[in-house]
């Protein structure tokens, strides 16, 4: 696009029909030429040059004057990357003959196999480019890596993805990933001619916002040394690392640089960035640098997600998301037994698109596979939190504080925030079993989630500030035109383990709430703290936690703001026809409260443990509304009986309990998860704990 720039590739290997159909890139220019290599039947080369330079006009239209230049990112280059084969022809090999382990059964199932099918996607895809021109390339080159390495990502806006394409992000295309940071002596050989070879501006310096680089080659990679396969094979530690995550979930907006700790405004126009850095950028998604921040890195004890990995403790995105079975990796009857096969599930929290997208595209997908998928992913998120309710005396009622406990190794929910969101649906009923307090209430038949001056919600809140909503004739404050959204107005999402404010703010991910003026978060504080006042005639209280993919807020709005196409219609149709992305009960407890007090000490009866996890000796705090036998008992996560102790009648008030960890035998039980049931009369307190190493 000028005299002294890089040729960039508009098609290839295509055959002789007379004409070629090119959807000019929005890349403004008055120096523009084409050249042109052919062969004939014989192999001999013919090249030819325009003779006149051309101008290139930006693309019409959008509420920013964006061009392709404001999004294009590091990495391999459209058209430079080869060809790359349908996953189907991987499952020949990989599937079919042990669904329960094998990667393509699996894979069929995930959502990353049908990022390009998803209609919440093209949806929010129509919305971008109305905004801001020539971002959906952005989207497109990790939603469909074939489709957009292949040059069908011009247009856009996706007009141009054929049914292969639909495939999302195939195996191929994973397998053929080169660590885009060269490591000596670790990156297989082949990876330092790849990266040679491409100009010092592709090279990617972060591992964020899609700057992936591939093999041109069909030479795939995997972590094994030991692979036998009919086609070429590669180990390669990159697809065993969190650092292949991060290309794809760290997403920022290249448009909008940073300016200050919490600050971001748009660049020059028609420009790359300055810096792709994820520390630099306007944040969309923050996922990677949420999980580098915490304290998993450098491992953390959670058997839950741990599938058959040796001793519980998970360190990378793979470990929990791609957990190791025993099985094997083909149907090759020589094939070895593998205890650390990796489970090619990639599961989120998204339980509803699987079925929609199997009642989309019937001849296209594995309906059987995509349900399982769906279970597994309500499986992640009940495996994601801890809930623990207590109740205390409060003048004129009870006070219920609901606590939420992050066990995962990012925020809680975490991702793409538009549209998501976790809440806790808090009930309290009297004597009689009528409910005399809620917070929190969903009606499933609209989708609306009430609310009520008590309601605690877990979300992230995108918007524009003022001073560019003057510039481009919008509102300010929050708002669902991610394109457009250069701030961050609310972010009270539960930090992980290890979060530290600092170290949150560096990559643009500190929580955010406009009614806290301190931190919302300690440092070190993975959990979050709910009150409720509760009516005096309140006598049980249930709290669950619920989590929702796609709002009906949101929803409503990529219908309404689409003056494209139907994307957004039909996204809305699938959403009313498939329970309106039904919330996932995540987790939750229960206590109960009582009158008839008998020495003025207690009035709720409440188990509490004092640290949790803990590591040397559980401590317990119990209250007790008036005298009860008490006794305790511990079960481990395979519900065996493992310590036992009766404490006798205790009196009304608080009370301390103790375990240290030793089974009835005095062995020391190890690290794990466990169960503390302590009965108090006729009444039973259950609390789920976890103790470390």
């Amino acid at each position: 696009d000028s005299e002294a720039a890089a040729w960039k590739g508009i098609a290839v290997r295509i055959p002789n029909s007379g004409s070629f159909m090119w959807f000019v890139p929005s890349t403004p220019t008055s120096s523009a030429r084409v050249r042109v290599l052919a062969r004939d039947g014989a192999g001999n080369v013919g090249l030819d040059i325009s003779d006149n330079l051309f101008t290139i006009i930006r693309a019409p239209g959008g509420i920013v004057a964006t061009t392709l230049r404001d999004f294009e990112q590091p990495g391999t280059q459209p058209l430079e990357g080869g060809t790359y084969s349908t996953p189907g022809a991987c499952i020949t090999c990989h599937g079919g003959y042990d669904t329960a382990v094998e990667p393509g059964n699996a894979f069929q199932g995930m959502m990353m196999a049908q990022a390009a099918r998803d209609p919440l996607f093209f949806a929010c895809l129509a919305i971008a480019e109305q905004d801001a021109p020539s971002s959906g390339d952005l989207c497109l080159r990790c939603h469909t890596p074939p489709g957009w390495l292949g040059g069908r990502s011009q247009p856009t806006g996706g007009a141009q993805l054929t049914a292969a394409d639909r495939e999302g992000v195939t195996c191929d295309f994973c397998h053929r990933a080169v660590d885009p940071i060269y490591k000596t002596g670790v990156s297989p050989l082949e990876d330092e001619q790849i990266l040679s070879g491409m100009l010092p501006a592709h090279r990617p310096r972060t591992y964020s916002n899609g700057q992936f680089v591939t093999d041109p080659e069909a030479r795939r990679r995997g972590p094994f040394s030991d692979t036998v396969a009919p086609h070429a094979v590669l180990t390669s530690s990159f697809h065993s690392s969190s650092e292949f995550c991060g290309t794809c979930h760290d997403v920022s907006n290249p448009v909008f640089a940073r300016t200050g700790t919490h600050d971001y405004a748009p660049g020059p126009l028609d420009a790359a960035a300055d810096s792709i850095s994820s520390l630099m950028l306007m944040p969309l998604e923050r996922t990677y640098s949420e999980w580098k921040s915490s304290a998993f890195p450098a491992g953390v004890y959670a058997p839950e997600f741990a599938g058959n990995k040796p001793g519980g403790v998970v360190s990378n995105c793979q470990d929990c998301h791609v957990p190791d079975v025993a099985g094997k990796g083909c149907n090759d009857p020589t094939a070895p037994t593998r205890q650390n096969l990796p489970f090619h599930d990639m599961m989120g929290g998204n339980s509803w698109m699987p079925g929609v997208i199997a009642a989309l595209f019937p001849g296209e997908t594995n309906a059987t596979a995509l349900a399982a998928g769906a279970n597994r992913a309500r499986a992640m998120l009940q495996r994601a939190a801890v809930v623990d309710v207590s109740v205390a005396s409060d003048p004129g009622g009870w006070l219920a504080t609901v606590t939420v406990t992050n066990r995962s190794g990012h925020k809680l929910p975490t991702g793409y925030p538009e549209g998501r969101r976790m809440w806790l649906h808090v009930v309290a009923t009297n004597a009689l079993g009528q409910k005399v307090f809620e917070s929190g209430a969903y009606d499933p038949a609209t989708g609306v989630l009430a609310s009520d001056s008590q309601i605690t919600v877990y979300e992230a809140h995108l918007g524009i500030s003022p001073p560019l909503a003057g510039a481009i004739g919008l509102a300010h404050g929050p708002s669902f035109h991610f394109a457009l959204n250069d701030s961050v107005y609310k972010d009270n999402r539960i930090p992980p383990r290890g979060f530290t404010n600092a170290g949150f703010t560096a990559f643009g991910g500190a929580p955010v709430d406009p009614d806290h003026t301190a931190p919302r978060y300690a440092d070190g504080q993975y959990w979050d703290a709910a009150t409720y006042v509760l009516p005096p005639s309140a006598r049980k209280v249930v709290a669950m936690l619920y989590y929702q993919s796609t709002s009906k807020e949101y929803v409503e709005f990529l219908r309404d703001a689409n003056t494209t196409n139907t994307a957004g219609q039909v996204l809305y149709n699938a959403w009313v026809a498939n329970g309106r992305a039904a919330p996932v009960a995540m987790t939750g407890d229960s206590t109960v409260t009582t009158t008839g007090v008998s020495d003025g000490s207690a009035r709720a009866m409440a188990l509490t443990p004092r640290a949790n996890p803990f590591t040397t000796t559980l401590e317990l705090s119990l209250a007790l509304p008036g005298p009860r036998p008490v006794r305790l008992e511990i079960y481990d996560a395979r519900g065996r009986l493992v310590h036992e102790k009766a404490a006798g009648v205790m009196g009304g008030g608080a009370h301390q309990l103790a375990w240290n960890a030793r089974d009835r035998r005095g062995r020391d039980v190890g690290a794990g998860t466990f169960w503390v049931r302590v009965y108090a009369g006729s009444e039973l307190l259950v609390r789920r704990v976890v103790r470390l190493r």
